[in-house]
């Protein structure tokens, strides 16, 4: 499966961005039509297009890129924002599933999700104790 080239969008005109800020203020609220119909969008993509729109709404330059479900090692640590040898260490001792393509390691996306959501629950955690000793 390849991936799809990444799309650029520059920055929203000042006018533009003030607008889109002022209707996201205090509302994740998304209404899509396509071709006339409306279509409530699950909770994961609704807050990909909420986060799209606010970064528009700052005047952000916005980059959309879509990823393969199963990377490499390389593209999952870059992900993971971790280096590739100790994801492999990670795989090795088990803590991350991993597949083989012949000799190639293969992670799936949604495996590095969650051991990314598994970080930050263990760093609020750290973080109440921390706050807690205080």
């Amino acid at each position: 499966m390849a991936l799809i080239a990444p799309r650029m969008t520059s920055g929203l005109p000042a006018d533009d961005a003030r607008n889109l800020a002022a209707s996201l203020q205090d509302s994740n609220d998304i209404t899509v039509f396509v071709d006339g119909t409306v279509h409530r969008l699950p909770n994961q993509a609704r807050d990909a297009v909420v986060d799209l729109l606010g970064r528009l709404s700052r005047g952000e330059a916005v980059t959309v890129s879509s990823v393969e479900e199963m990377l490499t090692t390389s593209r999952a640590a870059e992900l993971a924002g971790i280096s590739h040898t100790y994801l492999r260490n990670m795989t090795d001792r088990g803590e991350i599933p991993v597949e083989y393509r012949g000799t190639h390691r293969r992670i799936r996306l949604a495996d590095i999700m969650a051991w990314l959501e598994t970080q930050k629950r263990k760093q609020a955690a750290t973080a109440a104790g921390d706050d807690a000793v205080s």
